[in-house]
């Protein structure tokens, strides 16, 4: 579904990104994890060309996308949950959600979609006529990922959905990621410090240190790797 080939990005005169290549496949949970600063949050926005990628290529169903606008991205169903939530606080819970369907003119199935994240986060129901603002962090962060379904995506990219959260809420969270990805065939692109219950989730994973990828393979492989253990689950 998605290919990086020698992805370069980053701001002004600082090179993020430095030369990533990865792969995504149709219906996957991919997970990309390393320390704060690493890259990752970049390597997200430059798919979603919120960041501009300099060098390299970057292919979404066979066909490149690394000079495209970022309307043009979520059109062909890539969406991203960033991170900080940035929910409008100042709108319901229900135009949050309507604001996901902006570019949807099918009204029956935006119906069916709105009635699934609510049956996915009960509490959101309870409170579409409650402005966002005033949610919890954790009940934001369900929002945020509710509003990206909402555009009905192929491919979800999350951008670190477990920070700030207490841990029920964490493991909660997860269980919704799996969740969505097994109903509804959702690809899923996981950015993430906490590397334990991404890897838990996950069936492939990749190491991003200073910009560069220096570690790949399936969640267990990593999961079980003394490197990976000492370095950032703390074994």
């Amino acid at each position: 579904m998605l290919i990086l080939k020698n992805v370069q990005s980053g701001y002004g005169s600082i090179l993020a990104v430095k030369g990533i290549s990865l792969d995504i496949n149709q219906g996957e949970i991919i997970t990309l994890i390393g320390a704060n600063g690493a890259g990752k949050s970049t390597t997200l926005m430059t798919i979603s060309g919120v960041v501009r990628c300099r060098v390299g290529e970057i292919i979404h169903d066979g066909e490149q996308i690394q000079s495209m606008d970022t309307d043009a991205i979520v059109k062909r169903g890539i969406c991203q949950v960033p991170e900080g939530r940035h929910i409008f606080p100042q709108l319901t819970v229900r135009e949050n959600l309507d604001m996901g369907a902006f570019l949807r003119t099918d009204t029956e199935q935006i119906k069916a979609d709105l009635e699934y994240v609510f049956e996915l986060f009960p509490i959101l129901a309870e409170r579409r006529n409650q402005d966002g603002g005033t949610l919890s962090g954790g009940e934001q962060q369900m929002l945020a990922m509710s509003r990206a379904l909402m555009a009905r995506p192929q491919l979800l990219l999350l951008d670190e959905p477990s920070m700030g959260l207490a841990p029920l809420i964490i493991k909660q969270i997860f269980e919704i990621i799996k969740k969505i990805n097994q109903e509804q065939n959702t690809t899923i692109f996981l950015v993430e410090q906490n590397a334990n219950q991404a890897l838990q989730i996950a069936d492939r994973g990749y190491v991003l240190e200073n910009g560069k990828i220096t570690m790949s393979g399936s969640a267990q492989d990593l999961l079980s790797n003394e490197d990976i253990q000492k370095a950032y689950l703390g074994i």
